[in-house]
């Protein structure tokens, strides 16, 4: 059986993206479709795609700092038109009052440091990806 829902990574680093899916996928295996974007064009993109193709998005994790258009602005689109989207920032690069500020404007399910924890990416995820 195919899966019907999907995970959209969005990274401008490859070997950022590359990590996060080969993590996803060691630990969800085929339950999800993992689609990878090194924009936010691209990822916007690939809601389109993937919602024309009638397959669900369960989340989609974004790094903040990447060039043309940062996380939290590529968030603030998505949930515009897709509210019920998951989402979850990460970053290495913002200061605490910068994460108070994205989280306190974004409707973020979590945000996460690089270099992240696993053990509490994994567990970010499930709470995303279980209800």
């Amino acid at each position: 059986m195919d899966p019907k829902r999907a995970i959209i990574i969005v990274d401008d680093d490859m070997i950022m993206v590359n990590l996060l899916k080969n993590t996803l996928m060691n630990i969800y295996g085929n339950a999800f479709i993992y689609k990878t974007a090194l924009s936010a064009l691209e990822g916007l993109n690939a809601i389109e795609e993937l919602t024309h193709s009638g397959i669900a998005i369960s989340l989609i994790i974004s790094d903040w700092l990447m060039p043309e258009m940062k996380g939290d602005e590529f968030i603030l689109k998505v949930h515009q038109t897709y509210p019920d989207i998951k989402t979850i920032m990460i970053s290495g690069y913002a200061a605490p009052e910068v994460i108070e500020r994205i989280c306190s404007k974004l409707k973020l399910n979590a945000f996460i440091t690089k270099p992240w924890d696993v053990n509490v990416l994994t567990a970010e995820i499930n709470k995303c990806v279980n209800q």
